[in-house]
């Protein structure tokens, strides 16, 4: 599996950062996450799969590498729940920009868990970085266009 490293913007890399995200290796685990952050039942949560393959949750609004520590991941994104399991996940993480096909990384670390979730992503993102600005691009519905320069009204 790949291991993605930390590609957003250096000021949020180099600043100090507190623990890292709760491990959750149960839904035992997830419910009390859940009960200590329960604002994420109705916004959702940031996660990663670390290294070791384990899924950890942090608040929706948090940054994907404070969530791993500053590691490597193996995947990253955003996910919500219902009912004590996860209805919805991307791999939308601008500071890792993991691929697609990191989706085998979550769905072993959820089953490892033993939280239900859907088959696949329910929205898969492609992250391109503009060889002309280095600006990393978020691509959504196949539109591939720059938009530093999209915007450039002069």
């Amino acid at each position: 599996m790949t291991l993605y490293e930390y590609i957003g913007p250096p000021a949020i890399r180099e600043r100090p950062r507190g623990e890292p995200g709760a491990v959750v290796g149960s839904r035992r685990d997830l419910e009390q996450w859940l009960v200590a952050h329960p604002d994420a039942r109705d916004e959702g949560a940031t996660y990663v799969v670390d290294r070791q393959g384990r899924l950890r949750l942090a608040p929706r609004r948090s940054e994907h590498i404070d969530c791993a520590g500053g590691d490597v991941v193996l995947a990253a994104g955003e996910l919500r729940f219902r009912g004590g399991r996860v209805v919805e996940i991307s791999n939308q993480s601008t500071g890792y920009c993991p691929d697609p096909d990191c989706w085998p990384a979550v769905a072993a670390a959820l089953a490892a868990a033993d939280i239900p979730a859907p088959p696949a992503f329910t929205r898969a993102f492609v992250f391109r970085r503009c060889h002309r600005c280095a600006q990393i691009n978020l691509i959504k519905d196949d539109w591939y266009v720059c938009l530093p320069r999209a915007w450039n009204f002069a």
